[in-house]
């Protein structure tokens, strides 16, 4: 991705396999870049690789999602496997958005995203794990389900988030874990601007939708934050984390909530 005549674009992109990427739709004035990802083949099976690779140049702003939820189905003899690799130069943004990751019944799936990022620019990435129907109707059928993030600065590492999910071994009802909660939704946000304010300000809007939800954010060590929200339902985690989300998009780029008009 590279910023030309005030519009970003992609001057490189080339896809094999399942994955293919819709045509670009800018959902503002500000020149920023939205594409979708979609999946052909409908989920995610029994020993698939995927790899995306993102390179923005310096200015350059994108915002990825997907046309639909991730669906990752039974993985009897082999896990499916979901790698990132991004790299975010100076003064270039990237959001990602994705649609919910729905893990069925034996499903084993690790996603790995990596992340060099420059000091001055601006990440936003999001995950919203979802339990897929069961014939027994339990929520955690899933095998695993692991989400790996490492964002590097200049070649240190300045976050990482390791989420893994193996109800069998865990017991994901149990104190300590989701406590009764099914759905988990995460955001990990790398940008200068963030400050003690911006955090107050994520903080006081949790707590404000914390009716039905458990949800907390804290500081990264270089100015950032990660956020974590539990719910029972999609709608609601998913709403929370886009609220975090379209809060910070107002105070640091002055526009206004995403509406990714899927639908």
């Amino acid at each position: 991705m590279a910023p030309r005549a005030g519009r970003s674009v992609a001057v490189r992109q080339f896809h094999r396999g399942s994955l293919r990427v819709l045509r670009p739709h800018y959902l503002d004035a500000s020149g920023q870049v939205t594409y979708a990802v979609v999946n052909p083949g409908g989920g995610y099976l029994d020993g698939d690789r995927y790899r995306t690779t993102l390179v923005l140049e310096p200015g350059a702003d994108l915002l990825l999602t997907t046309q639909s939820a991730t669906k990752v189905y039974r993985s009897p003899h082999d896990h499916t496997l979901q790698e990132t690799d991004v790299r975010l130069s100076p003064d270039s943004r990237l959001e990602y958005l994705p649609d919910q990751l729905i893990a069925y019944r034996e499903t084993r799936y690790d996603q790995i995203t990596r992340v060099a990022i420059e000091p001055s620019a601006s990440l936003v990435l999001a995950d919203v794990v979802t339990p897929g129907w069961s014939p027994t109707g339990e929520p955690f059928r899933y095998d695993r389900v692991r989400l790996r993030t490492r964002v590097s600065m200049a070649g240190r590492p300045v976050a990482v988030d390791n989420l893994v999910l193996e109800p069998g071994a865990q017991g994901l009802d149990g104190l300590g874990f989701f406590e009764g909660y099914t759905h988990v939704g995460s955001l990990l946000v790398i940008d200068p601007r963030a400050d003690d304010a911006a955090l107050a300000d994520v903080r006081t809007l949790l707590t404000e939708r914390s009716g039905h939800l458990r949800a907390g954010a804290t500081a990264t060590p270089v100015p950032g934050m990660a956020v974590r929200v539990l719910g029972r339902s999609t709608p609601e985690v998913s709403e929370a984390i886009e609220a975090v989300g379209n809060l910070l998009r107002e105070r640091w780029f002055g526009q206004g909530a995403v509406n990714l008009r899927k639908y």
